[in-house]
């Protein structure tokens, strides 16, 4: 069993479903957020895909815990958390750009 591909398949898929209520059940800021939510967790459980096929599993990991943190609060604010909430997003953000850096140190030392 391969827990982290697993995740980042659900991962996946939850940001397909974030995409399409933000396109069909949303309007205003919330549809927003959920378009933006989704297009980042999206790549994102992509990217840690990748990184698992790469051998670079903790850049996976970051991908898909900083894709939930990120997106996670934009969805929760969608349906109605405070807007507060948003002050944690950055960190999910700060998560993914840190499996990006994991992920090409992996990359360029061979």
């Amino acid at each position: 069993m391969n827990l982290l591909l697993g995740l980042a398949a659900l991962s996946g898929g939850l940001a397909v479903a974030a995409g399409a209520f933000g396109a069909h059940g949303a309007s205003g800021q919330a549809q927003e957020w959920l378009r933006t939510g989704g297009i980042y967790q999206m790549v994102h459980a992509v990217a840690a895909i990748v990184a698992v096929q790469a051998g670079a599993r903790g850049a996976g990991w970051l991908f898909v815990i900083g894709g939930l943190v990120f997106a996670g609060t934009l969805y929760a604010m969608a349906l109605g958390a405070p807007r507060w909430f948003g002050a944690i997003t950055p960190i999910g953000g700060v998560l993914m750009i840190s499996g990006w850096l994991w992920l090409a140190w992996v990359a360029l030392r061979g």
